[in-house]
């Protein structure tokens, strides 16, 4: 099996298994196995699939090869991924399947008959897919197939597919157990789970997170954004999945560290030049911009440090009043800063503009060559 049909199944090629997103770093590899004796392994099939088998028979297994794993029925082909004490600790944060109440069992490595029976099932898939799309359009069903997986020994195969709604596919079964003669199991994923099998370019420039190492999806709410600072646009919230985007979660524990101590904003500034109203804040620069209660422009808009608006809304607290809402140098200082500075010695911006054509002198000796005048 070559590494591009690995890749194509979400398996890496590669005997360490580093290259796919379910990949794990074995940080106990050099220690003694000595809370896992009963040898539960980690094995990773395709996509996001991934599932916890035991050792019965005691072979010596390392990450990245083959094996022949129990299934229901049959058996399964999948990749070793994860081997000794680290494998409980993943096993806390993803379930594990049982047959009976037991651990499903680890048969043999995998043979080059089971090898060569799975590369047929692989090729498999997308036709299937294909097929299985026209008989859900023609039974009108309100859903749509991404994807199938065939199980190792060519009896089972994985239907995945997104629907808004409930679908009563009974007969759908039935009509798919009749044209591909396996056994069918219908599996329904999200949005997040579609766009990351499918995968694309973020807004970011890099590769969908869903698609290159996100495997557990986690809710993201409205909450974030809003603790971010971050404007309200739906058409930019969302993500091509159309929910909102994964990335909302990963600096929201920063921003919200960041703002802990942070005075309200609702309580307007009083000071002996008028009130002062909150309008935004930079969270992470600790500065609030307030605007004058008679004159809300964007031209307007006055900085203030987080430890100042504090100061002032202790003496408004106390009945007192401040002269000024900031003095005039920390103004002048900000203002400063804020200033554009053409470090790369750029040009002016019209530079880019169209310029005059330059008239070229005339050469009286051509002209008389071209007159026949020597």
């Amino acid at each position: 099996m070559n590494t591009t049909e690995f890749l194509d199944r979400g398996i890496c090629g590669s005997k360490e298994g580093k290259c796919a997103k379910l990949s794990v770093t074995d940080w106990l590899s050099d220690i003694p196995n000595i809370s896992n004796p009963g040898q539960i392994i980690e094995v990773r099939f395709k996509n996001t699939r991934r599932d916890y088998y035991r050792n019965v028979n005691d072979l010596k297994l390392e990450p990245g090869e083959l094996v022949a794993v129990e299934a229901n029925p049959g058996h399964d082909i999948g990749m070793v991924t994860l081997t000794g004490d680290l494998v409980l600790e993943q096993m806390k944060k993803h379930k594990a399947s049982f047959i009976n109440g037991e651990f499903k069992k680890v048969y043999r490595k995998a043979k080059p008959v089971d090898i060569e029976k799975w590369r047929e099932a692989i090729l498999l898939e997308h036709q299937t897919m294909i097929l299985s799309r026209q008989i859900a359009a023609d039974l009108k069903l309100n859903m749509k197939i991404g994807d199938v997986e065939y199980q190792g020994d060519k009896t089972k195969a994985i239907f995945y597919y997104i629907a808004d709604e409930r679908v009563d596919f009974r007969q759908l079964i039935k009509l798919l157990a009749d044209q591909f003669h396996i056994r069918i199991e219908m599996k329904q994923i999200g949005a997040r789970q579609e766009a990351g099998r499918i995968g694309g370019i973020g807004p970011c420039g890099r590769e969908l997170c869903c698609a290159s190492w996100i495997s557990s999806f986690i809710s993201v709410t409205t909450n974030s954004a809003r603790y971010q600072d971050i404007s309200m646009n739906p058409q930019k919230l969302a993500g091509q999945c159309g929910k909102l985007k994964c990335c909302l979660n990963f600096e929201v524990d920063t921003y919200l560290d960041a703002q802990r101590d942070f005075p309200p904003t609702h309580i307007p500034l009083e000071t002996e030049k008028g009130r002062f109203i909150f309008q935004k804040a930079d969270i992470l620069g600790g500065i609030y911009w307030y605007s004058s209660q008679n004159n809300d422009s964007v031209s307007s808009l006055i900085p203030v440090p987080v430890g100042k608006v504090k100061e002032i809304l202790r003496m408004n607290s106390s009945g007192k009043r401040p002269d000024k809402l900031i003095s005039e140098s920390s103004q002048a200082e900000h203002n400063e800063q804020e200033t554009f500075q053409n470090m790369a010695g750029q040009e002016s911006i019209n530079r880019f503009d169209k310029s005059e054509v330059r008239k070229r002198k005339k050469n009286p000796r051509k002209q008389n060559l071209r007159r026949g005048i020597r």
